[in-house]
């Protein structure tokens, strides 16, 4: 039986046309899933990665939140204000400070490097010229892990520059240049058997209560022991030493002391001009806040319950705030600035 023509085109029509539904349904998803990431979702997947290693060295990467380490940069590839690191996720975000000058910028980690040991960052061109330094020899820096805003991360995701950061205080260079100074060499160490492990967190010294904070592994001024450029993350193991044992700080008992010698000396609070002190750390035994007070150049006062190490005083807020950066980077995060009482 035949159709009418009219009526067969219609089923013509029809039928290709439920043909073709799955294809129209699926060119919406399909275009959806061709365009770029934005926002958030555009740093994800972060990245970790196996254990590798460069010459007799091998390092483990590890998503670090609090990592802060000085070292070596090195200008090498990449587009955009963009770093390679050894240990860091990819990608992730760092402040870099040049020690010279004490500039400070945003960069964005996305490769694996430098690939020398004794090398803590390589900076894209961009990032080198944003900064400050030349393309001659290495440059010493501070590279501290940051959470940047959004706006931030979209502007490095997108090839472009982050408003540079507030220039780091003299004082705190200081101690940043000395730390690098005083860093054993990263080469020519017996190759690691086992990828290094995080150690645990050091045990506060005796007698030290909680609200004073407990020394960091991984600050600007690295544990004893371990090389500056590195931090629990990424220092390299060595045959017959154990990391987390030399990255803790040992408190040595304190032999008793005379009777004429037990009396505390005058606290320099009372005696030198100034106002203001940076409050480190509190302690229940004296000979804990004693020993703390040598390491970083403060002082010991006994008000009521607690030994209380101090550094000052001085004169303003911002006379203080290098000390204040110091106590910080020696693993004191909760020490604050504060009159004298």
């Amino acid at each position: 039986m035949r159709l009418p023509a009219e009526r067969a085109l219609r089923l013509v029509a029809l039928t290709a046309l439920l043909l073709g539904a799955p294809a129209l349904a699926r060119a919406p998803q399909d275009a959806a899933a061709q365009e770029p990431r934005s926002g958030p979702a555009a740093d994800y997947p972060v990245v970790v990665g196996e254990p590798f290693t460069i010459g007799s060295t091998t390092y483990k990467p590890v998503d670090q939140l609090n990592y802060d380490a000085v070292g070596m940069a090195v200008i090498g590839e990449g587009a955009g204000v963009s770093a390679a690191h050894k240990t860091l996720p990819l990608p992730s975000y760092i402040e870099v400070t040049a020690l010279d000058s004490g500039r400070t910028i945003l960069v964005r980690v996305e490769r694996r490097g430098p690939m020398v040991n004794d090398q803590l960052v390589e900076l894209s061109a961009a990032a080198a010229a944003q900064l400050g330094i030349g393309t001659g020899k290495p440059a010493p820096v501070r590279v501290r892990r940051v959470n940047p805003p959004e706006a931030e991360r979209a502007l490095l995701r997108q090839g472009g520059e982050a408003p540079e950061r507030m220039a780091t205080p003299e004082g705190l260079l200081r101690v940043l240049r000395r730390n690098l100074k005083d860093a054993p060499t990263l080469l020519a160490q017996p190759a690691a058997s086992t990828p290094p492990a995080v150690p645990d967190a050091p045990a506060a010294p005796a007698g030290m209560i909680g609200t004073a904070g407990a020394p960091s592994p991984a600050s600007a001024s690295s544990p004893a022991g371990v090389p500056d450029g590195t931090t629990a993350s990424n220092a390299p193991e060595r045959k017959g030493a154990n990391v987390a044992a030399t990255a803790t700080p040992v408190v040595q008992p304190v032999p008793p002391k005379s009777a004429a010698s037990a009396a505390p000396p005058a606290s320099p609070a009372s005696s030198a001009s100034g106002s203001i002190v940076v409050q480190v750390a509190a302690f229940s035994v004296e000979a804990s806040a004693r020993k703390i007070a040598a390491q970083i150049g403060g002082f010991v006062v006994h008000p009521g319950k607690y030994w209380l190490v101090r550094m000052g005083p001085y004169p303003s807020r911002a006379k203080a705030a290098p000390a204040l950066e110091k106590a910080k980077a020696a693993g004191y995060s909760d020490a604050r600035i504060q009159p004298v009482n």
